[in-house]
């Protein structure tokens, strides 16, 4: 039995899901819809947006430009964390949801609506980011989940309804695959990438230049660090949106990012995933080139310890969680003295260390040049050895 709500605000893309929620929830709940739009740096995606969500009949459509929020708040904690998902997923759309969701549910509060309503399938991730999200900010509010409740079975079926209700959607048979883009990534699922063993259409990707097509020279670029954020570019300061946007355009043209991976979504099943993500991959090596030479041993191992159980935290959807919160104020006193510069060299899909420098730098040539004293004292080793190799000879001995 459906809930009775009076005004619904919906998570919308324009897409075809949710170009088929919008009218059916309309229909189904009789109350009014709100479209909301975040751009997180979707471009010219969001051009037609209004006039399709009002064409479809939803009563107010909200579009907000949360660019730079999404790379500060977002992006650039993930990086500060050097975290990754497995097979190197730089976490892309899992931090995008947790953004779009909490405007959601202030806009909700906004427009006086008492529920909410995403297009996410029962069978991914993004259901769970989406209403772990809604739970830690806006319990109070009725969820509504069209595929949980709805006869369509898979896109084909939406298809066809957007066909026979003249709903205007921007997927065909012939290239049945998502998508879903924002700042930092572009990624692809289903459809024919279903079948690990189909090769990806190189015509496919948006944000990146097949490797074998980038041009035939190498490009440097220097990237500058304050406190473990990216503040410039080559030397021009830029926001943190800026400095993403400008290194998308240098790595998407030097092919820089792409990756192909099977992973573990957290209702359990493998899934396919297709990403694309050249400013991220470059942000991630160059950030781990400043810490080599700014930040602590025992302090880089205990962050580099905990990253796995932060990126599972961000992947399930727990960014608003206590755990992710306390993990994130531990990377951030980490960082306080990654404050440097890394040269990188781009060529032909690879982003490539050759160079790093910082002011306050724990490395010192002295101490580790092999020709050089530097006030270490090379007899100072054999104590150091024999101790930790005390337990060692204990042990041979027992077993003597």
């Amino acid at each position: 039995m459906k809930p009775k709500v009076q005004k619904i605000v919906l998570a919308y893309s324009g897409g075809l899901d949710t170009s088929v929620i919008l009218g059916w929830l309309r229909k189904e709940y009789d109350a009014e819809v709100v479209a909301y739009c975040a751009d997180i740096g979707q471009g010219e995606e969001l051009d037609p947006v209004r006039g399709k969500a009002e064409a479809a009949g939803a009563c107010a459509c909200v579009i907000e430009d949360l660019t730079e929020e999404f790379v500060s708040d977002y992006v650039f904690p993930v990086l500060r964390a050097n975290a990754t998902y497995e097979a190197g997923y730089l976490l892309g759309t899992s931090i995008a949801r947790p953004l779009i969701a909490k405007r959601q549910a202030e806009i909700a509060r906004e427009h006086g609506a008492d529920a909410v309503a995403h297009g996410a399938t029962g069978k991914g991730n993004d259901q769970v980011r989406f209403e772990l999200t809604f739970a830690a900010l806006a319990p109070d509010l009725t969820i509504i989940v069209p595929w949980r409740e709805w006869d369509f079975v898979g896109r084909e079926d939406l298809i066809q309804y957007a066909e026979k209700n003249d709903i205007s959607i921007p997927v065909s048979r012939e290239k049945p695959y998502s998508s879903d883009r924002n700042l930092l990534h572009m990624s692809f699922e289903g459809g024919v990438l279903e079948d690990p063993w189909q090769e990806p259409y190189d015509d496919m990707f948006v944000m990146t230049t097949a490797p074998e097509k980038a041009p035939a020279e190498p490009e440097y670029v220097e990237i500058e660090y304050e406190a473990g954020d990216a503040v410039a570019v080559d030397g021009e300061r830029l926001s943190p949106a800026g400095v993403l946007a400008k290194l998308n355009e240098l790595g998407g043209k030097h092919g820089v990012g792409r990756i192909d991976i099977v992973e573990n979504r957290y209702v359990g099943m493998k899934s396919r995933g297709v990403y694309e993500t050249p400013g991220g991959t470059i942000l991630y090596l160059a950030h781990q080139a400043v810490e080599s030479l700014t930040l602590d041993r025992e302090a880089m191992h205990l962050r580099d310890s905990l990253v796995p159980r932060y990126a599972d935290m961000v992947y399930n959807g727990f960014w608003f969680a206590p755990e992710r919160e306390m993990l994130q104020a531990l990377v951030d006193e980490s960082q306080k003295p990654v404050t440097g510069t890394a040269r990188m060299k781009l060529y032909r899909g690879n982003a490539s260390i050759v160079g790093r420098k910082a002011d306050r730098s724990l490395y010192d040539p002295d101490i580790a040049s092999f020709d050089e004293a530097g006030g270490y004292q090379q007899s100072d080793a054999t104590g150091f050895i024999s101790l930790a190799g005390l337990r060692l000879r204990m042990r041979a001995k027992s077993r003597a």
